[in-house]
């Protein structure tokens, strides 16, 4: 193969790799570029930038002034593009292959939606504009707001929660209202499965709530008869995640509601798995009470590291009189905002304003670009996906349980028992693969979990190298070769970090070499 001599992409060539690196001048390891801080790079004593001389003026900070150089350092600009051009290569993105953690923060974003969310009219749109000059927006958001009932079987819904955990809060701090009007403050408790996403029972907290877990079945699933059994006066909702964290579709769901609602409870139900199930089911006829929707999720747009969320919530009829101001309505004179509570049942305002309009924008193009059909194939490629790499990977790998999953597919360590290869090793030499990891440790239910969720978006041909990428790694590990796994990433810019330090004492903040005095270069700083 061209592309293997005298370069390290294969793999066997690894354990040539393992000791020191090549010591090089300028410590690059060929086209890898060694990248130091900014800060290291520039000089104090030069700018990229020509600013005028700042105009003497009278202090108003009273004795507060800096007293010394603000140390910022200078570059030019070709040196300011070469350094965040050479961190920007040290990313893995979507965009560059195949990332098993998931549709959380990883889903292929259409870059249609993209093109459409910068047209003028909607992108520079400001908050406090005038009512009038925005009834295009608002008839944007009205129409999603129509859509995602449509899809989820419910008659309300708020549009301003800005991420899942606001909306977890918003459809919990309506569940009170509820509760607090009908004079049943006794309520103090939330019920949490074990298999709910972590954010469940720390919202219930916040809320101020009581948290008590539900245990898991063998299969993963909710277990029915605890939580018959944890039912009572007390209980104020349960928040459950559905498909859970497990992957898996809670079966007796509406037994579950059924029984919730006998208590006199709410049925909360995270729906951050939406994308698996969109245009297949919906929530409403499950009896469900409320959900929140990650739009970033299951209508697009990349949330985490770095861009904005937003968590809409749907509520049936015995919670919409609750749901939070503003909310757009149409009048006979055009679209209106309602700002204030008045003589409704709202529990009142969470956010300045109505909601994250670039959200709103892709999230509508991408639902007019797929059409009912297209959403409802969204949700059968997650599942088909998940469910390939599940088969596939299920004779070398020990999955968590048995039977099909749906749009992520769960394995535990069982397969590395013996080998001396923990989780996260295995984790580590996906990286010289050239992946990220997948989810690990998590859902806690399972020990050692290894959880995939390719996305609806991959091809078979993506995922046929991802499946032959993971099971060369099991041989390995299993074949007792422990060293390729313990000091792993070999080929990263960064090699094995010690966690444990990075954790406990983080180095957040620059601090300049104290040089000796004649160092010239050291004391232009």
């Amino acid at each position: 193969m061209m592309n293997n001599q005298g370069r390290p992409t294969n793999i066997d060539n690894v354990a040539a790799l393992s000791g020191d690196r090549i010591d090089t001048f300028t410590g690059n390891q060929a086209l890898e570029q060694e990248e130091k801080l900014i800060y290291e790079i520039g000089d104090t004593a030069r700018s990229g930038v020509d600013l005028p001389d700042v105009p003497e003026a009278q202090s108003r900070l009273g004795g507060l002034e800096r007293d010394g150089e603000i140390g910022l350092p200078g570059l030019s600009e070709p040196e300011a593009m070469r350094h965040y051009t050479r961190l920007s290569r040290q990313n893995y993105a979507i965009d560059m292959g195949l990332y098993p953690l998931g549709s959380c923060t990883m889903k292929h974003n259409p870059r249609l939606n993209e093109k459409v969310t910068r047209l003028p009219g909607l992108c520079d749109i400001h908050p406090l504009q005038p009512q009038s000059t925005v009834q295009g927006a608002f008839d944007l958001i009205d129409t999603l707001a129509h859509w995602l009932k449509e899809l989820t079987g419910m008659p309300a819904v708020a549009m301003s929660p800005k991420a899942g955990a606001h909306g977890e809060l918003c459809g919990m701090m309506a569940i009170r209202a509820a509760h607090d009007k009908a004079g049943e403050k006794q309520r103090t408790i939330v019920l949490a499965p074990e298999s709910a996403h972590g954010t469940n029972p720390a919202t219930a907290a916040l809320c101020g709530y009581k948290v008590k877990a539900i245990p898991a079945t063998e299969d993963g699933r909710v277990d029915l008869e605890a939580l018959k059994a944890a039912l009572g006066p007390d209980v104020a909702a349960i928040m459950l995640t559905n498909p859970n964290t497990c992957g898996l579709f809670e079966r007796d769901i509406r037994k579950i509601a059924d029984a919730v609602h006998e208590a006199g409870a709410y049925f909360y139900c995270d729906g951050a798995n939406f994308n698996a199930i969109v245009g297949k089911v919906r929530p409403g006829d499950l009896g469900v009470d409320c959900m929140h929707i990650n739009l970033h999720k299951t209508f697009s747009t990349p949330h985490g590291g770095g861009g904005p969320g937003a968590g809409p919530v749907v509520f049936s009829e015995a919670l919409a009189p609750f749901i939070p101001v503003p909310y757009v309505v149409m009048n006979e004179d055009g679209f209106e905002m309602v700002e204030h509570v008045g003589e409704s049942s709202s529990f009142g305002r969470m956010t300045a304003f109505h909601g994250q309009m670039g959200m709103f924008v892709r999230a509508l193009a991408y639902m007019m670009s797929h059409g009912a059909d297209g959403l409802r194939q969204v949700a059968e490629d997650s599942v088909l996906n998940a469910n390939y790499i599940l088969a596939s990977l299920q004779d070398v790998m020990t999955p968590s349980f048995d039977g099909p999953c749906m749009h992520e597919a769960l394995f535990d360590d069982r397969f590395l028992k013996g080998t001396g290869v923990e989780t996260l090793d295995f984790a580590k030499a996906m990286i010289d693969e050239g992946y990220h990891p997948m989810t690990m440790y998590f859902p806690l239910v399972v020990h050692g979990a290894m959880l995939i969720e390719p996305t609806e978006t991959e091809s078979k041909q993506s995922l046929d190298q991802f499946i032959g990428m993971m099971r060369h790694l099991v041989e390995r590990a299993t074949s007792g070769d422990k060293d390729r796994f313990s000091g792993a990433p070999y080929l990263a810019p960064r090699r094995r970090l010690d966690e444990t330090t990075a954790a406990r004492k983080p180095v957040l903040r620059w601090t300049p070499e104290i040089s000796a005095p004649n160092d010239t270069a050291a004391a232009a700083e």
